[in-house]
Formats: structure tokens, sequence, C-alpha cells
């Protein structure tokens, strides 16, 4: 076994141990009164919501890391199959401080929305909440305004929202099922109202019990806020599952879907072949030492359809010659179209810049979705490439990234550094999905160097005092910041903070990508046609 295999496959092992613990919700005992109740966890009822055997893209399972909160935000959301559809799915889970949404869980549902927005999904809300976690309020009411925003302009954009409703959806929860176009409440379970017994008896002195307040039943009968009345959670899941059924939904026709009779549009069969080489081999490619470059045509050649798919050619190079520390070039993956471009020896200079900015243009020009794969130091720095114009250059691949609309997916393999991370369609820069392997690492620069930028200027402002420099305390110094830099570099810090969409297997990451680009194929995808100035 490879010394790159064994690292990878420790770090595979730490990942699964993270996942489980955002799995295990709330924990063992509070999973057990749940089902004591006769309730499903979040996770058993999205499985019943999707179509058998159909894929679930979890997205942003490792939200709160680091934090004081439950792993996964009280919150699971991701993209599945309903009824031929993809959709955005947001569960509340309730074995976490019954639902109750924290700081991160705000965070996560705003990420799901934007998703949504950008790729044109049905929203389907499975609700059971507590409302806010009051010690935290202050960092959740102003922002937390903007998931009802979110819900309405959905409706607006005739992308439908739909919410089932399992249990509390109490107090600014209650506008979820109240904003959503349709509902379905579970008899005896949903209590959807904006003040609770105890809170209307302080506020008005008024009696009143659950059911009467906020009970499925009172507002399928009387107020009206249910349009479908459930008589257990497995009959609103179906409920739920005819609604899509019913929505018409079609991809944009020009992306040949068949509109056969009696239902929404199906994709045709795409035809594509499996790669040339085998995913598996992924394992052996990522150096232990993120300063060791690597090949990332050997990573492309296992995560793209294979010689049979495309005139026998699985990826075109572009510009082989010219920058070669940046690989771009044209391929297909489950048969649809990508431009890629990904670095290869760590650092981009100046040709590297030029070559992406052409090469973005050109599949704005041609319509066809970027897939950046990252591993890079930044760009290039000293005297030479200052005077050579690194910065017009950087500037002009930036401005290039910055203004192309045609889909861009993005996947950190390696180092992610300083203005590297931005030219590369970072986090910063909306692509329409980022994901991360666990190798990854991002920051302003790698921890010994921004140590050593410290150490100088320390060093720099004591010789201007006349005063003795603290070599002990310099040590001591970097040490210190390389520590803290290595830790908030890593990859579960970065998608703790929803710096990502997940951090995946690499040997996952073609089928990742695949369900991202059938995705994108729900919004229209066309280039730009203008670009801000590129300074010559």
């Amino acid at each position: 076994m490879s010394a790159n295999r064994e690292a990878m496959l420790e770090k595979l092992a730490d990942l699964d141990a993270q996942h489980a613990v955002a799995v295990a919700g709330g924990g063992e005992k509070y999973v057990d009164r749940h089902h004591a109740r006769g309730k499903l966890t979040a996770r058993e009822r999205i499985e019943l919501l999707l179509d058998p055997g159909s894929a679930f893209l979890e997205l942003s399972p490792l939200a709160g890391w680091g934090s004081d909160f439950t792993v996964g935000a009280s919150v699971v959301t991701g993209i599945g199959v309903v009824e031929g559809v993809e959709c955005l799915i947001s569960a509340n889970d309730p074995t976490v401080k019954g639902g109750a949404s924290n700081p991160w869980t705000v965070k996560k549902i705003f990420r799901a929305s934007q998703i949504a927005e950008e790729n044109n999904l049905p929203t389907i809300s499975l609700v059971e909440s507590g409302g806010a976690d009051l010690p935290t309020q202050k960092e959740i009411f102003i922002p937390g305004g903007k998931l009802f925003r979110d819900l309405t302009r959905a409706s607006a954009r005739r992308q439908p929202t739909i919410a089932l409703v399992f249990g509390n959806s109490t107090a600014g929860g209650a506008y979820v099922p109240g904003m959503s176009d349709y509902t379905v409440f579970v008899r005896g379970g949903a209590k959807v109202f904006l003040g609770g017994p105890p809170l209307v008896k302080m506020a008005t002195g008024e009696e009143s019990d659950d059911e009467s307040l906020g009970g499925a039943e009172m507002h399928a009968r009387v107020s009206g806020l249910a349009d479908y009345l459930a008589e257990d959670e497995h009959d609103a899941i179906r409920i739920g599952r005819r609604i899509v059924a019913r929505l018409n939904r079609r991809k944009p026709a020009a992306l040949g879907f068949d509109t056969g009779p009696g239902g929404p549009a199906q994709p045709a069969v795409v035809s594509f072949s499996e790669p040339d080489a085998d995913p598996e081999g992924l394992l052996d490619l990522v150096p232990t030492d993120l300063k060791e470059p690597f090949d990332p045509r050997e990573v492309i050649t296992r995560i793209v359809d294979g010689t049979s798919a495309h005139n026998g050619r699985p990826f075109d190079e572009f510009k082989p010659l010219y920058g070669t520390s940046l690989v771009t070039g044209w391929a297909q993956l489950h048969g649809r179209p990508i431009g890629i471009l990904a670095n290869a020896q760590g650092v981009l200079f100046s040709e590297e810049a030029q070559k992406a900015t052409q090469f973005i243009q050109l599949a704005n020009q041609a319509d066809t979705p970027l897939l950046f794969l990252h591993n890079t130091t930044g760009y290039m720095v000293g005297k030479d490439y200052e005077q050579g114009g690194i910065i017009k250059h950087g500037a002009m691949m930036i401005n290039a990234v910055s203004n192309s609309t045609v889909p861009h997916l993005s996947v950190i393999m390696g180092a992610s550094y300083g203005a590297g991370n931005y030219g590369m369609n970072g986090r910063a820069y909306d692509p329409r999905f980022l994901f991360t392997w666990p190798s990854a690492k991002s920051a302003v620069m790698g921890p010994a160097q921004l140590a050593g930028v410290l150490s100088i200027v320390a060093r720099a402002a004591a010789e201007a005092k006349g005063q003795a420099y603290d070599e002990e305390g310099d040590a001591g110094m970097r040490a210190m910041v390389e520590q803290m830099v290595e830790e908030q570099s890593l990859p579960y810090a970065l998608s703790g903070m929803l710096y990502d969409d997940g951090v995946i297997d690499p040997r996952d990451t073609r089928t990742v990508l695949a369900i991202c680009l059938s995705v994108i194929e729900n919004a229209p995808i066309k280039g730009a046609e203008g670009f801000g100035v590129f300074r010559p």
C-alpha cells in the first residue's frame, strides 16, 4: 500500500466517524424517545419521501463542526428525486433540542435556499421544530427573517414550496407552512401557532389548548392553513409525493427531455462510458505533503467519461504547452459536456492566468459548465513576476471567473491558498456546488509562510525601536501560529463554517459531480455576453 493511500484511508476513516456523529442526531436516547412517540426521524422521513433506489446528495452534513452545537446543526438538507423530480429537501431533526434552530441551522438553510434558487428546484420542508434556540436568539432573529423571504421569492419565481408538518412549528417557524405553496399537516402531530398556550396566557390572559390553538384538524377545517390533513406521518409523505407528481415540472426542452404523455418530462437516455482509469486510484494521488505536486490529469482520467464516450478522446486538452501549471480542457462526465481547469504544479503564473481567462470565455461562448479542481498555493510573487504583470493577469482571471455565467463546480483536492482560491472559484465566487477532499487545506497562505511573515514583521519592528529580538519568544509564536492556521485550514473546520457543501471521499467525486450536473440542468445554461474591463 502506498504512503499516500494509507494516509488518505486514515483521513477517510476519520471522515466516516465525523459523519456518524451527524447521522446520530441527538443520540440514541433521544432517537429512542422520538420513536416511542410513534414518530420517524428526519432521515427516515427523507428516505420514505425519495423515489426507491434513488440517490440523496446530502449538503453541509458537518455544519457547526467545532462549535458548541451538535454537528449537523439540527437540520438535514440535500437534493433528492421525488416522483422523478429533483427537489431540495430540508428536514428539521427533532432529536436535537426539539429541532430548535441555532445560528448554524440558519446558515445551512440559507445555503440550501441558494442552491434551490440557482438551480430552479422545488423545495420540500419536513417540519418539526421548537423554533429558535433562545440563548442564541440575537444571532438568529435578524438574519433569520431571510428564510421566510426566500420562501415567498421562490413562489414568485414559480419554484414550488411544499411543507409537510409533522410536529411543532411555532413562533417564526409557523411562517414556514404559512409561506409555502402547499401544506400537509399530520393529524394529532402538527402544532402550528405564532404563540403557544403559555405565551397566549401571558400576553392576553386567554386559556387555550394546543389543538384549538394550532392543531392540524383546526387548521384543516377552520383556519385553512392546512391544504391536506394526513392520518399519520407515512400518509403525509404519500401526499407530499403526490403533490410533486402533479407539479408538471419539466427541465428546459433544449436539453433533450422526453415529454411523453402522462407526467413530467423525464431525462432522455444519455450515453456515457466509465472512466478509463479506476477511481480507486484517486486514493494514491494526493501526497501527504501538499508542497509536493501531483498531476491533475490522473484525477481527470478517473472522473470523466472514457475513450468510447466522445470520438475516442476522453479529454481534449486546451493549450497544453502554455501555462503548464494549469491544465485546461474539454470532457464529458456522465454524458454531459464540461470544461475543466485543474492546478498541476501549485503556483499560478501570468501565463496560467491568461490561459484560464481565455478558456473561461470560450466555455461561456459554448454554454458549457466549468469544473475547477484546486491544488494551488496561489499566484507567484517576486520582483520579476510583479514587473511581468502578475497582478493584472491574476485580476484578469478573477474578472473572468466573477463574470462567467455558466454553472461552476469546484472540488478542492489539496491546497487552495491566497488569491489562488479566488481565481479557482472558491466559495466567495458562488460556485453552484463546492466539495472538498479530506486532504484539502485552504487559508490566506500556508501555515509556515504566515508564521514566517509575522516573524519578519515583528523582527523589523524590534530593530526599528533598537530593541533586542526575543528569539525564544519568536520560536514559540511561530509554532503557535502554524498550529492555529493548520487547524483553521482543515476541511472539517471549513465545512463546519459552511465554506463547502461537504467533505467527500475522492472515489465518490464522479458520482457527486454527475448529480450536480443533472441538477443544474433544471435551469437554462447560458454563457456571459460580456465581461469587465481586462487591463492590457
